[in-house]
């Protein structure tokens, strides 16, 4: 029996979630670069790459509100989004420039796919930067959608958000698996009564194994047989096959 025609069985019509910064692609390099660029424009001193790379994940706003606090500058209230629309305008001139997918993501994709699951993008990231970002580094055609914190009624960890991005690729929440990096991705697919999968790799501070996650992965190459493992349970669909 094939890999293929194996995956086919486990995960036809099941909906699998992904989060973006820290889980598809490694985005860090890119929005430390933009990051230290405004606070270089506001006369503040540049952040080291593995302070900065933690602060990934959680929307643009949060990531320069962190950003500023740790150069010794909080932002206030009234100076904050006009700095967000800076960080964005350049981000957007950089956005690939140095991000790229983490290993195997491609050739996961492209299988699950094949398989018949219903692939969708949930992240905290804007809708526009996420499309912008996923088509620059190839991966956008691989998603029926594309589900930022913009796009849903809440941001993760609210669980609105994953049930958000399922239905909005006509998938059932009751046979999809939410794929992140972080808290917030463990607690979004929690409380919208989701499975999750978080990988070793991605943006956390505290040791992901500490997360709540149903399963830890160290490849993403572990994320078929990851999804197989915890949607078991739920009958799959005739494939035909």
């Amino acid at each position: 029996m094939s890999q293929l025609h194996d995956l086919k069985e486990a995960l036809f019509g099941a909906t699998i979630a992904f989060d973006l910064d820290g889980t598809l692609v490694d985005t860090a390099p890119d929005l430390v670069g933009a990051l230290n660029t405004i606070l270089a424009q506001e006369s503040l001193p540049p952040l080291p790459f593995d302070e900065v790379r933690l602060m990934v994940g959680r929307g643009a706003r949060a990531l320069l509100e962190r950003g500023f606090a740790a150069a010794g500058s909080p932002l206030d209230a009234e100076s904050a989004p006009p700095l967000v629309e800076r960080f964005i305008a350049h981000y957007l001139t950089r956005i690939a420039q140095e991000s790229a997918p983490f290993p195997g993501v491609v050739q996961v994709l492209a299988d699950l796919k094949a398989a018949g699951a219903r692939l969708v993008v949930c992240t905290n990231k804007l809708t526009n930067l996420s499309d912008a970002l996923l088509e620059a580094v190839g991966l956008l055609p691989f998603f029926d959608a594309v589900i930022g914190a913009d796009s849903a009624p809440a941001a993760k960890p609210d669980g609105r958000h994953v049930a958000a991005a399922i239905a909005a690729v006509g998938g059932d929440i009751g046979r999809a698996v939410m794929i992140g990096d972080s808290v917030n991705d463990a607690l979004g697919a929690r409380n919208a009564g989701v499975p999750s999968v978080l990988v070793s790799f991605g943006y956390t501070e505290d040791p992901v194994e500490t997360l709540g996650a149903d399963l830890v992965i160290h490849s993403f190459l572990d994320v078929p047989e990851a999804c197989i493992s915890l949607l078991t349970s739920c009958p799959a669909p005739n494939t035909g096959l």
